[in-house]
This record gives C-alpha cells, sequence and structure tokens, in this order.
C-alpha cells in the first residue's frame, strides 16, 4: 500500500489544521493505520491510531486536542488537530501495520509501509 499524506501548513497557536493520509494500491480499511511526528533532532513520536474497527488511541500530549478518524469510501485517514500549540510542530507521518495485525502499537518500528510526511509548522 502507498501512502500519501497532506494537509500541513504554517497556522499560529490556538488553530486546527486537518490533515488526511490517502492510500493508493490497497484499501486502506484493511490496516491499522497511525499518525507520528518528528520534530527536529527528536524522535519519531506516536500520536494517534485506528484499527480497522475504529478502536482508537492518543498520544498523551495530544489527547482531548486531536481526533483519528477514516473514512473507507476515500481511502483516508483522517487526523483532525485542534488547539495547536507550538510544541505540535513537526513533520506528521502515516504509517499503517501489516494487514494481519488488528492491534495499535505505539512504536514506529512497528509499522511497516510510511507515507512522506507533511510539515506542520505552530507559530507562538
Amino acid at each position: 500500500v502507498q501512502l500519501q499524506a497532506s494537509g500541513g501548513g504554517l497556522v499560529q497557536a490556538g488553530d486546527s489544521l486537518r490533515l488526511s493520509c490517502t492510500a493508493s494500491g490497497r484499501a486502506l480499511s484493511g490496516y491499522v493505520a497511525a499518525w507520528f511526528r518528528q520534530a527536529p533532532g527528536k524522535e519519531r513520536e506516536f500520536v494517534a491510531a485506528i484499527t480497522q474497527s475504529r478502536s482508537t488511541s492518543y498520544g498523551d500530549s495530544v489527547k482531548g486536542r486531536y481526533t483519528i478518524s477514516r473514512d473507507n469510501t476515500e481511502n483516508t485517514v483522517y487526523l483532525q488537530m485542534n488547539s495547536l500549540k507550538p510544541e505540535d510542530t513537526g513533520v506528521y507521518f502515516c504509517g499503517v501495520r501489516n494487514p494481519a495485525v488488528t492491534v495499535i502499537h505505539r512504536t514506529a518500528r512497528s509499522y511497516a509501509s510510511w507515507g512522506r510526511g507533511t510539515l506542520v509548522t505552530v507559530s507562538s
């Protein structure tokens, strides 16, 4: 499956953005999908994930502000980001686990395919 992330940009603190992760080649509905982010000089950090049955999990730093969802008709997973903070700045990547897996894992190495990231910059 090929993934393409989009929707990043430059916003001010308190603003909202919605990221999209669109798949091609296979139906995204068959995968656990996740968003991670990476700030300069830091490791890739778990942000949110969603299972095939739409169970979700969030990183502590985004809980209550971000919402992950999926639209199987659009073959897309979304990340709605509200109340953005400067510390949310980074490159956001979407990834999927192997299709046989149905549980969320919070480590990047557990995800088999990645798309190119989209940059989110939040100014104070």
